[in-house]
């Protein structure tokens, strides 16, 4: 990794869209003129249009699941590809190509996984690095996993999550119209305070947290 000569890095990373509020989201990171990446799943199929217009508009696109049904995309390494592999064609139909960055449901650091498959994470994790993709995880959480529902506190966290690092990989769900209405706040607050966005790229940093299964 080249050092980041003092500057902080923000990658923003939105998971399980595009759902009724990524157009709202796309109009924020606009006005922003942020670019942030978004792992996409096919839980909505109505709105894989948007796929495209995250791809036009300059985000990076990554795969996370078809389906997002962990009993369905942990059964075995081979139900992981097929869910994978469905999920790079629609992709692929919405921008033309397709992506070589991913995030697991549940991230690598999963033990939901170990219930369905046992040793399934590390084979896998080997296996994505084999065929030149590269997976990532976070280590800067919004809390819109379960934790609050409240606009003011993830941004709260996010804020206070990205002062601990020098590159923040944050995990957002756009899935949620309580973390859509944080990230224009969030924007203004890292923009005035000199932070840089950035997409996330295959060899990037990764922020790999502990295999468990």
């Amino acid at each position: 990794l080249k050092p980041t000569n003092g500057k902080k890095i923000i990658y923003l990373t939105f998971d399980d869209g595009p759902y009724k509020y990524t157009d709202q989201l796309l109009d924020i990171l606009a006005r922003h003129n942020v670019k942030v990446t978004f792992f996409v799943t096919n839980a909505y199929p109505e709105y894989a249009y948007d796929i495209k217009k995250e791809y036009e508009a300059g985000h990076a696109i990554g795969v996370h699941t078809y389906s997002h049904n962990y009993s369905q995309v942990y059964a075995s390494d081979e139900a992981f590809w097929d869910d994978f592999n469905k999920m790079q064609d629609v992709i692929k139909q919405q921008t033309g190509k397709k992506t070589d960055i991913c995030r697991f449901p549940g991230g690598g650091s999963n033990t939901v996984s170990a219930k369905y498959c046992y040793g399934l994470m590390t084979r896998l994790a080997d296996e994505l690095t084999a065929k030149g993709y590269s997976y990532f995880d976070w280590n800067v959480l919004s809390g819109d996993a379960g934790e609050t529902k409240d606009s003011m506190q993830i941004l709260a966290r996010m804020e206070k999550g990205v002062t601990q690092n020098e590159r923040s990989i944050i995990l957002c769900h756009d899935i949620h119209p309580f973390t859509v209405n944080a990230i224009d706040s969030f924007l203004t607050w890292a923009q005035s305070n000199g932070y840089e966005f950035k997409t996330l790229k295959n060899g990037d940093f990764a922020a790999h947290q502990r295999i468990n299964n």
